[in-house]
């Protein structure tokens, strides 16, 4: 395996942990919170807003034939 093969799963792993871990985090928060509904619909919304978009960057890169 060489480095480049091996640098790209790293990153695709290592942000998927990352990735599962916030969302935890911001479940966590709300039950500790004593968020309702809205509360968690609102927690789940606004944080995870930024790891779409961050996951939305690769898809559209690869939707375009760039290398992701």
């Amino acid at each position: 395996m060489d480095i480049e093969t091996f640098e790209h799963w790293s990153l695709i792993i290592g942000l998927s942990v990352l990735i599962l871990l916030m969302g935890f985090i911001m479940y966590d928060l709300g039950k500790k919170s004593n968020a309702g509904k809205l509360g968690m619909f609102a927690i789940f919304l606004a944080l995870g807003l930024g790891v779409l978009g961050f996951v939305m960057k690769y898809v559209i890169k690869a939707f375009i034939g760039g290398e992701g």
